[in-house]
């Protein structure tokens, strides 16, 4: 008896033995969500590699596809016990560094319409390389079980290939490294030659994310349908550059980069210095995109175009998480709203806003749940939950309220209308006003939109206000402004601001800009062939301010305000165009959560 329990007891320790040679550590999920794994945290044995990816493309023209900079962190184990685990992947082309921006801005003091003066051709710089890439998404994602990737863009760092800004080589750049996670592509230890790196360790698997530029690339890589993207989240993500340098063909610059284009950026994120950068210079910066920008008329053509992500939005197939802030006037929140449009009811989509300015990604759980979902297929059921989380007025940003929808499900549009008297304040009604006639203003760059909108009486803009709200109002979407305008000149800037009054910024309850729009007049018939005004003749036309989604306070009164040039975003013109405004044929649709009824029992008496 003896004998036999000592054989017994030899075999299980050997079993034991065995079986812990040869286990696994294992990623661990709980509520749905990756969780954090010692055996992963320890930083002291992480693998670490760099290596160059080869593209299908040769965009600085030296006759061999161009390779692209990459860094790898992974999970010890993905060696010692052949681990296989999905990578969270950022690319960017602020890696190695940016220009300075004083010296590459246009000069915005010119009349609209007219050719710009010449700008002098930036020199370049030479950007700061290191190894690494980035140490951006490791410490969330390594120690719950993830792979980070990160790739330089074309043309930045030690990246191969010319910068184009939106460029199909920008697209195609991040799907090579997908590419090579899924071993359809090759990888090498040298930008020339050296040996070949495989990333046996993948599961083939990728998540994107990143913010602005980096957020853009997600939905790049996203367009081009490579097979192993299973997810994105992009952040405040310049979804087209028309729409980010260009506002219904206006020369609209982006907010805090007065006198920015696209050549400008080209020039800011240039970083790699090789022998290929007077070719790249020369083909996409003095070439394709000098013919192409059109900073006169700002009209749609092939070149904006071809960088409108909405064009390809077809081809996407990840799983899209969008996040985006109501008060981003750099990347602003149209770039998100058009794009989840168009992918609704074509791929999972949740969408994350809060009131903040640019950048500001979505709660931490929240992407852990989205990536683990779609990168370790783990049924957390978040293709269920609400499909809008909105961070409210005064709320912590990590804080998000959930909705069914964006824009919200109960809001109606709602029209205003202006009546005579916006030199001074009148009012915006709901109802239909009598024959109302043309009221005019005298455009002057010299004044801040919060000046004029506090003014009392001003030739420079017209402002229309409803009456005081008696209880708080909620607007979610997109405001919609109708006009009929004439002007002195074969070409002027339009612009409107829809504001809470009074301003009383930084205060409960808080008045101040709720959102604005930009519109070029000599666009009114069509986007791609705009034609100079006729002077004194009327023109009719429909645009939309940025998307929001605000409660508007108890005791605070909406108004539109009319004006010509945005001191902060257009072109500055010498002072003196004359615009006139016809308020028979002007209104303004608002979204409103409760439609007509729920604002008009909100409403005071004028």
């Amino acid at each position: 008896m003896s004998t036999l329990r000592s054989a017994f007891l030899a075999t299980l320790l050997l079993l034991l033995f065995t079986w812990s040679a040869t286990a696994q550590t294992r990623p661990v999920f709980e509520d749905g969500m990756a969780q954090v794994v010692d055996a992963f945290a320890d930083e002291s044995e992480w693998i670490r590699e760099e290596l160059w990816v080869e593209t299908e493309f040769d965009s600085d023209g030296n006759g061999t596809m161009d390779r692209v900079h990459v860094a790898v962190v992974r999970q010890a184990q993905t060696e010692s016990e052949g681990l296989k685990v999905p990578v969270i992947y950022g690319s960017s082309p602020y890696y190695s560094g940016t220009a300075g921006l004083a010296e590459i801005f246009w000069d915005v003091k010119q009349e609209v319409g007219d050719p710009p003066p010449p700008k002098p051709k930036y020199g370049g710089f030479e950007g700061t390389t290191r190894p690494g890439i980035s140490n951006g998404y490791v410490a969330d994602w390594l120690p719950r079980g993830f792979a980070v990737a990160h790739s330089e863009s074309p043309g930045t760092g030690m990246s191969q290939g010319c910068p184009t800004v939106g460029g199909i080589n920008e697209s195609l750049a991040p799907k090579a490294v997908i590419d090579w996670l899924n071993g359809r592509a090759k990888g090498y230890t040298q930008p020339v030659g050296g040996e070949e790196v495989a990333a046996e360790w993948s599961t083939g698997n990728v998540g994107m994310h990143g913010t602005s530029y980096n957020g853009t690339l997600p939905l790049a890589a996203a367009t081009t349908g490579v097979d192993g993207l299973k997810a994105i989240i992009p952040v405040a993500p310049n979804t087209s550059y028309w729409h980010y340098y260009r506002s219904y063909g206006l020369v609209r610059h982006p907010g805090g980069y007065l006198g920015e284009d696209i050549d400008v950026l080209y020039d800011f994120i240039h970083s790699q210095k090789t022998d290929r950068r007077d070719y790249c210079n020369d083909t996409v910066r003095d070439g394709e995109m000098a013919e192409g920008r059109d900073r006169t008329t700002g009209d749609y053509n092939d070149f904006w175009a071809g960088r409108d992500y909405l064009n390809v939005t077809d081809k996407i197939e990840a799983a899209v998480l969008m996040a985006h802030a109501f008060n981003d006037w750099n990347v602003m929140p149209e770039h998100s709203v058009r794009i989840v449009e168009a992918l609704k009811g074509q791929v999972p989509v949740q969408m994350y806003y809060h009131q903040g300015g640019h950048g500001g990604p979505p709660p931490l759980d929240m992407m852990n749940k989205w990536f683990t979902r779609y990168l370790y297929d783990v049924e957390n059921g978040v293709e269920n939950d609400p499909k809008a989380w909105i961070v409210r007025e005064g709320d912590e940003r990590l804080e998000p309220t959930p909705y069914a929808d964006y824009p919200n499900p109960e809001s109606e549009s709602v029209r205003l209308y202006p009546t005579l008297g916006g030199q001074y304040t009148a009012e915006l009604s709901l109802d239909v006003p009598v024959e109302q006639g043309v009221e005019s203003l005298e455009d002057n760059v010299s004044f801040s939109g919060k000046t004029l909108a506090q003014a009392e009486y001003t030739n420079h803009r017209l402002l229309y206000v409803t009456p005081e709200l008696t209880e708080d109002v909620h607007l979610s979407g997109t405001a919609t402004m109708k006009v009929r305008l004439a002007a002195n000149k074969p070409a002027v800037n339009f612009s409107v601001w829809l504001v809470s009054l009074p301003w009383t910024e930084g205060r409960r309850p808080q008045g101040g800009l709720i959102t604005r729009g930009w519109f070029d007049p000599q666009n009114h018939s069509s986007m791609t062939d705009g034609e100079p005004l006729i002077p004194g003749e009327f023109v009719e036309f429909e645009f939309d301010l940025q998307p929001d989604d605000q409660v508007i306070a108890a005791g605070q009164k909406i108004g539109l305000m009319i004006m010509s040039s945005d001191r902060d975003f257009t072109l500055w013109p010498a002072p003196g165009s004359q615009l006139q405004v016809d308020l028979n044929a002007t209104s303004i649709e608002l979204p409103i959560v409760g439609g007509r009824e729920a604002l008009e029992s909100r409403l005071g008496t004028w």
